[in-house]
C-alpha cells in the first residue's frame, strides 16, 4: 500500500476514504481529544498523534514517522482558512507564518512527498479578494510542486448531499514529468436522502424545544419559512427577518426526494437549520454520519455536540475515496513508467528527488 500522512485529521472522513482507496496511514495529526478518541477507537493500528500541529511540525519528521525525505507517497489534509498579514509581499513561506497553513507547508517542505492533497472550503478561492489562495499557490510552486485545483460537489460522487469542497492536488515536479492527475468523473446517478436514511440504526441526537417543534410542524417537506404564515415566520426569526440573505436557511425542512444541503456542525442553529423530512427534529448522529457517507460501524466519541462537530467538519468519505483512487492510479502509473514495481519503489525516492 502507498504510505500517507494526514494533518488536521478530525473525525476521520478523509482518512477513511483514502484508506479505502489503498493508502496506509503512517501518521495522523489532530489536536482535538474527542476526535483523536474516535480515530483510535475505530483504527487502533493508526499512528494518531494528539498534539498541536505547531509542535509536530517543528520535529525531525523523518525520524518521527520513520520515513526519509522524498519517500512519502501522499500528504493530505485541509488547514483552516486564515488571512495572511504579509500576503503579497513575496516573502515565500514566511507570508503565512502564524497560520495553520504554515505548518502544513512545513510538513511539505521537510518531507517532500510525491503527491499532496490539500482540501478546503470553496470560499478559499475568493478569500481576501483571492490574495490568500494566490499566496498558497505560490508557496506550493516554490516547494517544487505542479498544482491542479477544482471544486468538487460530493453529490456527484455517491454522497446524498450538496457539499462543495476545493480539492488541490500537488504533484512533485519529477513525478509530473512522467504522469498526470485526472479528477474523478461525476456519477450518472446522484442519491437523495431516501437512499441513505431510510434504514439508519438508532442513535443519539439533538431535539427541538416544544415551541420550535410546533413551528416546524407547519413547514412541509422540502419547504422553508416562506411556506408558513408570514407573521409566524417573522416572530420566529426576530432580528433575522431584516437580514436579507440571512433568511435563506431559516426554518428549512429537507425532502426525502432531494439531497441534503451541506451538513454543518450544529444542527439546531437558527440560520443553518436542516429539519428531518418526516419527523419534526434534527437529523440524529447516525443519520448525519450516513449523509456524510460514513459507514454505520464508524463510531464517534464525546458528547452529542462533539460528535456532530466531528461529522460536520469531515470530508465525505465517498468523495475522499474517489479522489484517493485517482491519486493511487497516478502513482501506479508513475512506478510502472519508471520500470519499477511497487515492491521496488523505495529505490527510486532519493535519487530522483536530488536530480
Amino acid at each position: 500500500m502507498f504510505k500517507s500522512i494526514e494533518l488536521f485529521a478530525g473525525g476521520g472522513g478523509l482518512a477513511l476514504g483514502l484508506e479505502q482507496a489503498g493508502f496506509e496511514h503512517i501518521g495522523l495529526v489532530e489536536i482535538d481529544e474527542r476526535a483523536v478518541e474516535t480515530l483510535r477507537l475505530n483504527r487502533p493500528n493508526w499512528n494518531v498523534i494528539n498534539e498541536d500541529i505547531k509542535i509536530t511540525a517543528e520535529k525531525d519528521l523523518e525520524n518521527e514517522f520513520k520515513i526519509k525525505k522524498g519517500e512519502l507517497e501522499l500528504l493530505s489534509g485541509g488547514a483552516p482558512c486564515q488571512s495572511f498579514s504579509y500576503a503579497g509581499k513575496r516573502l515565500g513561506l514566511n507570508d503565512t507564518r502564524g497560520t495553520m497553513f504554515y505548518y502544513y507547508a512545513m510538513f511539505l517542505h521537510k518531507l517532500q512527498p510525491k503527491i499532496f492533497l490539500f482540501e478546503n472550503v470553496k470560499g478559499l478561492l475568493s478569500h481576501d479578494n483571492g490574495k490568500t489562495f494566490t499566496t498558497i499557490k505560490n508557496i506550493f510552486k516554490e516547494e517544487g510542486y505542479i498544482i491542479q485545483y477544482k471544486v468538487l460537489n460530493a453529490w456527484n460522487y455517491g454522497v446524498a448531499q450538496k457539499r462543495e469542497r476545493l480539492i488541490v492536488i500537488g504533484i512533485r515536479k519529477d513525478i509530473s514529468e512522467v504522469c498526470f492527475f485526472h479528477y474523478p468523473q461525476s456519477f450518472k446517478y446522484k442519491p437523495v436522502l431516501r437512499d441513505v436514511i431510510s434504514d439508519v440504526p438508532d442513535g443519539p441526537g439533538a431535539i427541538y424545544s416544544k415551541s420550535k417543534k410546533t413551528i416546524f410542524s407547519l413547514v412541509p417537506a422540502g419547504g422553508y419559512w416562506k411556506d408558513i404564515d408570514a407573521e409566524i415566520a417573522k416572530d420566529y426569526m426576530k432580528s433575522c427577518w431584516d437580514m436579507e440573505g440571512g433568511r435563506t436557511g431559516i426554518l428549512r425542512r429537507l425532502s426525502m426526494d432531494e439531497p441534503s444541503l451541506a451538513i454543518l456542525t450544529t444542527p439546531q442553529m437558527k440560520q443553518t437549520e436542516r429539519c428531518h423530512p418526516i419527523e419534526v427534529r434534527p437529523f440524529n448522529v447516525r443519520e448525519t454520519a450516513r449523509i456524510q457517507s460514513f459507514p454505520d460501524d464508524w463510531i464517534f466519541t464525546g458528547t452529542i455536540s462533539q460528535q456532530y462537530k466531528q461529522i460536520g467538519n469531515a470530508v465525505p468519505v465517498k468523495l475522499a475515496y474517489e479522489v484517493g483512487k485517482k491519486i493511487k492510479i497516478m502513482l501506479e502509473e508513475y512506478y510502472e513508467k519508471m520500470g519499477l514495481g511497487v515492491y521496488r519503489k523505495k529505490e527510486l525516492n532519493i535519487s530522483l528527488l536530488e536530480k
